[in-house]
């Protein structure tokens, strides 16, 4: 028997691609996808790529949250009533957004607003499963990290774990889906195309997520985080430059310290040169590689994700399957290019 799942917030970029998903996974029965707007239309009629044959709905929740679980793709501030609602029926959730990433209600309001539903903080877990298999495995509510945080978490991981971070700078690149449906539409290709800018400076909201998460591994920094838009509709790459302390790892020791990190990990790859998008499009693989300047001292750390996967709807189904019992990789595997035709 199935797992029964519904899609709220369906009409955005992430929202439609984790209902694509969701709809050809083995296991799970997608039940309804609901919008804010583009409500009557279906979703194969406003996104014919990922062919979903379902209709828009209106979110009533005396209908749609009778299913064992729900993914929420709403934005940041929206989220927390609904994701507030459906655990008062007893539905397991992965929220897509920020509301339930930070532990601290007061560090959320500094970067975001005043949090909707801060009782639901402590028993939030969030959404790495390379960091918290086991913790997602037994949530009812999960909060899928940032895209952003996923690559550069990933990437850093193996170093703040050793506790010889010092300092870290974030130099990330974003292709323009990142800035989500309705920003991505207002966008005149004029403006992103042949063109690269940096953006949120210097107070970008992924980064209270980052340090919160790279101080419980052992790296308690303040990071600086600079990210870029570039003409891209999708893909993702952050570089790392990482100031080591005195007692670091020795230099020839990294490249194992990272095999070590991630043996047996299905969605980790390490690489020897220095990854690119393409790499990872339209995948739930994160693929980073380690070097060391010799010249500086510093470790450089590069990874790449597609980030409207790994960086949101395929890691969200990651963590359903985990929340579910059901094998990791269902529904997410390695697309070949036969099978990424099929659904086009």
């Amino acid at each position: 028997m199935p797992h029964s799942v519904s899609v709220f917030g369906a009409a955005g970029f992430t929202g439609a691609l984790t209902a694509r998903l969701l709809y050809r996974h083995p296991s799970l029965e997608l039940r309804a996808v609901t919008a804010r707007s583009d409500v009557g239309r279906r979703l194969d009629d406003l996104y014919p790529h990922h062919r979903v044959p379902l209709e828009l709905e209106e979110l009533d929740l005396d209908r749609h949250a009778e299913v064992d679980a729900a993914v929420v793709a709403y934005p940041h501030g929206a989220a927390a009533p609904v994701v507030a609602e459906l655990r008062e029926r007893g539905v397991r959730v992965v929220d897509l957004s920020a509301d339930f990433r930070l532990h601290d209600p007061a560090v959320y309001g500094r970067w975001y607003r005043e949090h909707q539903a801060p009782e639901l903080l402590g028993e939030a877990v969030y959404g790495l499963p390379e960091l918290y298999r086991e913790e997602i495995r037994g949530a009812s509510l999960v909060a899928n990290p940032g895209c952003y945080p996923t690559a550069s978490l990933l990437a850093l991981a193996p170093l703040a774990r050793a506790g010889v971070v010092e300092d870290v700078v974030i130099d990330a690149k974003s292709g323009v889906s990142g800035a989500g449906r309705a920003a991505t539409e207002k966008t005149h290709f004029v403006t992103v195309d042949e063109n690269l800018n940096a953006y949120g400076v210097p107070r970008h909201r992924h980064i209270p997520e980052i340090e919160q998460e790279l101080a419980i591994l052992g790296a308690d920094v303040r990071i600086t985080f600079i990210p870029h838009l570039v003409p891209l509709d999708q893909g993702e790459l952050v570089s790392c430059y990482v100031t080591l302390s005195e007692d670091a790892v020795d230099p020839g020791s990294l490249e194992e310290l990272y095999a070590e990190a991630y043996a047996g990990e299905p969605f980790v790859e390490l690489a020897a040169a220095p990854p690119g998008v393409r790499d990872v499009r339209e995948t739930n693989i994160c693929r980073i590689s380690v070097h060391r300047d010799e010249r500086t001292g510093r470790v450089i750390v590069f990874g790449a994700i597609d980030n409207l996967w790994k960086g949101a709807a395929s890691q969200a189904v990651q963590n359903l399957n985990l929340m579910l019992g059901l094998p990791e990789d269902e529904g997410i595997g390695v697309t070949t290019s036969a099978e990424r035709r099929a659904v086009r």
